[in-house]
């Protein structure tokens, strides 16, 4: 991976000298980014130094360590990585997490009709990257509508960030939300008064549908129970190389029951897993 770091990443108020607050070097930003990589699949692109200082400075200050270095040597001296509270603070920070309600609508109208055309039994979705929660409830919203709020429907959100998961299950926002209609902020959420004006809260029927969870991707999702007939894992892979892509892929495939059905971005294609998945409409495929 081409480096182009040569001295610490700065930082400082607009209009002064920028003064690096920690030191940061090129073989920190390369340690950084195999580090994420080993531990949440995610490969971070060469250009991305200064947005890493940024993230992680922000950690040192929390942690107290006076240099990245000093920051990492610790870190790698955690011995548990699935339990550490450490190493989970270390993924939270540098993850991104961009989301909106709706988004991709096309999604949404598939999925009502896949809904209505599997109906006649108990269904299982997973929504594999939640983040901070539309993604889900726009899920739980479809469901709601399409078969009603009774629906023998079970979500599964999970992410690998714990602090965007926590924020996910809160199911607070901020007015106006991004991609909700009027009609849908009515029906499905409150809206919060005095101290809380500015802000709508998920209705306790909907957020009932979902259960939330961490997980990380890069595991087998034989953990997470009974195989799912839909999996909506939505710009995820765009953070991963091919190798991961295809791990990734075939832990999918084998978390999604006969026919199951994955909802992909609109930049993921995944032309070279034609033994796992065919392209069943616009960014959908079925489980082979």
């Amino acid at each position: 991976m081409p480096i182009a770091l040569n001295r610490p990443a700065p930082t400082g108020p607009p209009g002064r000298t920028p003064l690096a607050e920690f030191a940061f070097t090129e073989a920190d930003f390369v340690l950084v980014c195999q580090l994420l990589h080993r531990h949440a699949g995610i490969r971070l692109q060469a250009g991305k130094q200064a947005m890493v200082y940024s993230r992680l400075a922000r950690r040192l200050r929390e942690t107290g360590h006076r240099s990245v270095a000093d920051y990492l040597a610790s870190l790698q001296g955690e011995a548990d990585v699935v339990g550490s509270v450490q190493w989970q603070a270390f993924i939270n920070c540098l993850t991104t997490n961009l989301t909106a309600f709706f988004r991709e609508a096309h999604h949404f109208e598939a999925l009502a009709a896949d809904l209505r055309a599997r109906s006649e039994r108990p269904l299982r979705i997973w929504c594999a990257a939640s983040s901070t929660g539309e993604e889900a409830y726009s899920i739980a919203m479809t469901v709601a509508e399409t078969l009603g709020p009774d629906a023998a429907v079970q979500i599964l959100a999970t992410d690998i960030d714990t602090a965007v998961l926590a924020s996910a299950r809160r199911g607070i926002y901020p007015l106006p939300p991004d991609g909700l209609s009027a009609a849908r902020m009515h029906r499905h959420f409150l809206r919060g008064k005095g101290a809380n004006a500015g802000l709508i809260r998920v209705r306790p029927e909907l957020a009932r549908l979902i259960a939330f969870r961490p997980f990380n991707l890069m595991d087998s999702p034989g953990s997470l129970g009974a195989s799912f007939d839909m999996v909506f894992c939505r710009n995820v892979m765009i953070y991963f190389d091919q190798a991961t892509q295809h791990r990734v892929l075939q832990q999918l495939h084998r978390a999604l029951s006969p026919l199951g059905l994955l909802y992909v971005g609109h930049a993921e294609s995944f032309s070279d897993a034609g033994a796992l998945f065919r392209l069943r409409g616009k960014t959908i495929y079925q489980r082979i």
